[in-house]
């Protein structure tokens, strides 16, 4: 949707708007207060991550659309700290200020299979899936391509949420109740190397940028460990930019978006998951680049030029959860001393298992030794 607020840049002075309020608004927020901008978020919590870095807090349920377009009112642009904010709040917000990633973006990086099909059709690598609607097409699509393989529900998964792995038929009634017995999504399961992603920018003018594959690491279906630069071939490296450039370009992304891959093990690439948001796994660019992947999309979303994505040293990032917490207050103290280690706490109060509470992340002249030191320092934490 066009909006009369479009034309030009915003500058600087400007306020601009987020909705969600989680740690990727907060190191958004920090971004754009150090260039001089000012910072509005809603969600429907309160003392958050965002909010307490913010200049403005407001808290509404996103189902609340006059508060919805009452805030986008009162900033010059609206962007997103996660993707599962509802079409008709991105809606009722766009017509009241230009909103970037456009709702369309979100519509179909929101929903998994919508997602599948977007990448399918533009003929990028992908692992076979079937639409699910009942037990019945889960038994008669599984034997085209499973067992093993995962059912995952359609929308608003993150973080392993929503998923369930299929062995054998014994298994189809479980993982159909596990799904919430709703529309699902069966991919077939891969046996890959490693995960690999790309975070990238692109602003109104086309302009593309993007911080090279990171190398990831999971546990529980969470990113435990991002390694920059990858260790995988020039080859592999490439080809993945530029799948991910395809991505930004065929969805017209203005702002950040992150494309997850598996590597299999004759190096092939298939693409997992997108994200149109800043990524965890891009959290070493606070530190780590001379324009970080939240001034980039500070910078997207206000029409300015896109900044220098250079890589001053190798880096390697490491999420702190909550489960850290379990026998007291972590040992701050130790996990500093490692003198090439940064430490970035979200300002969550409770600390759950799962609950990413902040990361670290150490830069050295290699990989491997900035990956000794942040698994290191975390191991200090909780001596």
């Amino acid at each position: 949707m066009t909006h009369a607020r479009e034309a030009g840049p915003v500058l600087p002075g400007s306020a601009v708007g987020v909705l969600g309020s989680g740690q990727l608004g907060r190191m958004f927020a920090m971004a754009a207060r150090r260039m001089g901008y000012r910072v509005h978020t809603l969600s429907p919590d309160q003392d958050t991550p965002t909010g307490q870095v913010a200049d403005v807090e407001i808290n509404a349920p996103y189902e609340d659309l006059d508060a919805i377009c009452k805030f986008a009112n009162g900033v010059s642009v609206v962007t997103f700290e996660f993707e599962n904010v509802p079409a008709d709040t991105a809606a009722a917000a766009a017509r009241c200020a230009p909103v970037r990633p456009s709702g369309a973006v979100l519509h179909t990086t929101q929903h998994r299979l919508r997602e599948k099909m977007f990448l399918s059709n533009a003929g990028l690598p992908v692992t076979a899936f079937r639409r699910i609607t009942s037990l019945s097409e889960l038994e008669s699509a599984a034997s085209g391509i499973g067992p093993p393989a995962i059912l995952k529900t359609a929308g608003f998964g993150y973080d392993g949420k929503g998923q369930y792995r299929i062995n054998s038929p014994e298994d189809f009634e479980n993982a159909w109740r596990a799904v919430g017995e709703r529309e699902a999504i069966l991919e077939a399961f891969v046996s890959f190397d490693c995960e690999i992603s790309v975070v990238a920018a692109r602003n109104g003018g086309g302009q593309f940028v993007h911080y090279g594959a990171i190398e990831n690491r999971h546990r529980s279906g969470i990113l435990d460990i991002s390694i920059a630069p990858a260790r995988v071939s020039p080859r592999i490296a490439a080809e993945a930019v530029e799948i991910a450039r395809t991505v930004l370009e065929k969805l017209d992304v203005v702002g950040v978006l992150c494309v997850e891959f598996f590597v299999c093990p004759d190096g092939k690439l298939l693409v997992n998951e997108l994200a149109p948001r800043p990524h965890n796994s891009g959290h070493f660019t606070f530190d780590a680049n001379i324009t970080s992947q939240f001034e980039q999309q500070l910078r997207a979303v206000c029409g300015l030029p896109l900044g220098a994505v250079t890589q001053l040293t190798p880096a390697a990032m490491a999420n702190l959860l909550g489960d850290l917490w379990d026998n007291g207050e972590p040992d701050w103290n130790a996990a500093v001393a490692v003198p090439d280690v940064k430490l970035h706490l979200y300002g969550k109060s409770s600390p759950r298992p799962g609950r990413k509470m902040g990361h670290l992340t150490a830069l050295a002249p290699t990989t491997d030794q900035a990956l000794a030191d942040v698994e290191n320092a975390r191991r200090l934490l909780s001596r």
